[in-house]
């Protein structure tokens, strides 16, 4: 089990979530290379993305935060909307802008389908399955 965290070590933590999130959406406003290519990409979709993350947790947070914590989000978000506006009006297309996927992990081999048993499952066995929209 963990030990309670200290509200100071609470504080560099938040700090550090909020610097990473916004870090992202620097990337993704092309404001800082891509570490696969070396390049300046621009991603609105992304950016936007982890401007909204940011937005939410400062909405989730009000009134939980210390000064401090709350001018550090704020100024972030600040400075990220006029980044995203600033890269949207500079997008020579910014309705089309390269999207780019987030690396894929390579697919096992299917494995060969399960053995039929010879008996059928009795009627008791309830079966599930998730459904996580369509």
């Amino acid at each position: 089990m963990t030990e309670p965290q200290q509200p100071e070590e609470m504080a560099q933590r938040f700090i550090e979530l909020v610097m990473m999130q916004a870090q992202q959406a620097a990337l993704f406003l092309g404001q800082a290379p891509n570490p696969e290519t070396g390049r300046a990409e621009v991603n609105l979709d992304y950016a936007r993305l982890f401007i909204d993350q940011l937005e939410m947790l400062q909405e989730k947070t009000k009134g939980n935060l210390s000064p401090e914590e709350t001018r550090l989000l704020g100024g972030v978000l600040s400075e990220l909307r006029m980044a995203f506006v600033q890269a949207a009006n500079h997008s020579p297309a910014s309705q089309s802008a390269p999207r780019v996927e987030p690396p894929r992990k390579a697919e096992p081999a299917p494995a060969a389908p399960p053995a039929v048993p010879d008996s059928p499952e009795p009627e008791s066995r309830k079966r599930f399955s998730k459904s996580y929209g369509s």
